[in-house]
């Protein structure tokens, strides 16, 4: 009977034991987030003034970030890629860094009559960077110094897009 209790007591070791290291192994797995919702930029040791951004666009109108971070006064060299597969004309998009304070819906609206320069509207006060328009398989990459310490709304300025195609470049 002594050696029964004893085994019972083991066994109940055992058990508790592995079941900790289980939830452990949960734990892990629960606190690692997805590339998809932020991205801290990088920097190389060579050139800690320059930072080099990627992001990319598809055809259910979704950017793969949705925070982008840099320091104040860095050069960003972003390249956005459209890893969809349909033309320009029908799922185009860009990069729109819009001022603090910028109405996107207002914007989006004035950028629907500027077709024919990529959405964008001529004379806006309300662009601080921004990327040319481009269709499936197509990339582009541009370079800015950014803007001061803040938060900003990044958008996608082809029509309707604005609505679901933003995010936020903050600024340290």
């Amino acid at each position: 009977m002594k050696n029964l209790n004893k085994l019972i007591m083991l066994l109940t070791a055992i058990f508790l034991i592995s079941c900790g290291d289980k939830k452990e192994e949960k734990e892990q797995i629960t606190l690692e987030a997805p590339e998809t919702t932020e991205t801290r930029a990088t920097t190389s040791d060579s050139n800690e003034k320059m930072v080099e951004i990627s992001l990319t666009g598809d055809d259910q109108m979704r950017f793969n970030k949705k925070e982008i971070r840099v320091r104040a006064g860095q050069t960003v060299k972003l390249t956005l890629e459209h890893v969809g597969k349909m033309e320009k004309n029908v799922m185009g998009h860009n990069f729109v860094l819009l001022s603090q304070g910028t109405d996107i819906n207002q914007f989006g609206q004035q950028a629907v009559q500027a077709a024919n320069n990529d959405y964008i509207p001529q004379g806006s006060s309300n662009v601080i960077a921004h990327t040319k328009m481009i269709g499936g398989g197509e990339s582009v990459t541009i370079e800015f110094e950014a803007p001061a310490a803040g938060t900003y709304d990044f958008i996608c300025s082809f029509p309707g897009h604005y609505a679901v195609m933003r995010g936020k470049f903050i600024v340290e």
